[in-house]
């Protein structure tokens, strides 16, 4: 493969080409996607119990058709928007027509903040959406010239979100990783074992897919750089024994770059970090939540990773976890079972919580508030 990326991207976004015809610096990049207008955020107060609390849950489905019941939620404003998995996608057309019918609901809804519609394109193996981003994240850290292989990575993965009509993607990974092979290195997701060469080619990667209209998610925060091939949050409970000096000075810092470049999501972990908070997963750790916070001063969207994960199994049920969440902070709870009940049960659960007092009603607020200036800038 060539040290520099090649001129034409749009021929790789549509065919998925795995290999990459190279030698001449890229171009800059164009929007891809006609954006929805922005709207005045409607007031809380104008909202039902359900619809205000669906304005921090994202939902998702099974198979290609999104179901009457997804599309009915859309239409009345109990969902701030939608995931989409491998299982939802046939091809780019098939795809982008569901996104268009997605909006076509959501145009009748109370809430007129653009649906936040979202996948994980992060490049290599972990993509979606056929075509760009072809190249790995450890291959971009990997090449003769990282940070020019990130811009490249970035905005193809912009352009190619964009061109279906999504605008956030759930990338990149900012693990830096210690192991060949553990966690984070075996599906090639992290840049480096280096802390800033993460960050640089995070940076990159963030700042040209942002240009090109979809909002960028740091993740895994603090950090599953630590984790061994075994500790897949996904399966079951994980627990790091790093230090809190080595998060800081490793595992956080390259959060700090993507801070100071205006990321617009940041994904917390489902691990317990012992140093932290030896009780909870960062996504329901107070303490956690802080850190990004207080420590880190970052400003934007939280959002949980999957709320089905192995690593919550002793943390009660759908609803229980939505609302641990949200007290912890989080702001957007992802519900990505593939099963649109799930999603459902968030918002029931968080609606009876605010009802109850048994969540703060002006932190939520605060929470909603944030997604929606998210979601009217896009």
């Amino acid at each position: 493969m060539g040290s520099t990326p090649p001129l034409s991207r749009r021929g790789a976004l549509i065919a998925g080409a795995a290999a990459l015809a190279g030698g001449l610096a890229p171009m800059a990049g164009t929007a891809a996607a006609v954006r929805m207008p922005e709207a005045s955020p409607p007031r809380a107060a104008a909202l039902t119990p359900q619809q205000r609390a669906a304005q921090c849950v994202i939902h998702s489905y099974p198979g290609l058709t999104p179901p009457a019941s997804l599309m009915n939620a859309i239409r009345e404003g109990r969902t701030a928007g939608v995931i989409f998995f491998g299982e939802n996608i046939e091809n780019l057309s098939q795809i982008e027509s569901v996104v268009q019918s997605m909006n076509a609901a959501h145009a009748s809804s109370p809430v007129q903040a653009p649906l936040l519609l979202m996948t994980d394109q992060e490049g290599g193996v972990v993509r979606r959406l056929p075509g760009e981003p072809v190249m790995s994240a450890k291959d971009v850290g990997a090449s003769a010239d990282p940070g020019q292989w990130a811009d490249f990575t970035g905005s193809g993965a912009g352009m190619n979100l964009a061109g279906v009509g999504m605008n956030v993607n759930l990338a990149p990974v900012l693990d830096v990783y210690r192991q060949n092979g553990d966690f984070t290195d075996q599906y090639e997701r992290s840049y480096s074992k280096s802390a800033a060469a993460v960050a640089s080619c995070g940076t990159a990667f963030i700042t040209a897919q942002q240009g090109e209209g979809v909002a960028a998610t740091a993740k895994h925060f603090p950090g599953l750089g630590p984790a061994s091939a075994t500790q897949n949050t996904d399966l079951r409970p994980v627990t790091l024994t790093t230090s809190a000096s080595t998060l800081r000075s490793v595992d956080e810092a390259p959060y700090r770059d993507a801070i100071a470049a205006g990321v617009k999501l940041v994904m917390l972990s489902w691990a317990i970090y012992n140093a932290l908070d030896a009780g909870r997963p960062a996504g329901l750790s107070p303490a956690v939540v802080g850190e990004l916070r207080n420590r880190l001063g970052y400003t934007g969207v939280t959002i949980t990773d999957a709320l089905e994960a192995g690593a919550l199994q002793s943390f009660g049920s759908t609803s229980q976890r939505a609302v641990a969440a949200a007290a912890a902070g989080m702001d957007l709870v992802l519900c990505s079972s593939r099963s649109v009940s799930q999603g459902d049960a968030a918002v029931t659960a968080l609606s009876d919580a605010l009802a109850s007092g048994g969540l703060d009603g002006t932190a939520f607020d605060a929470a909603a508030a944030r997604v929606r200036a998210l979601r009217t800038g896009l």
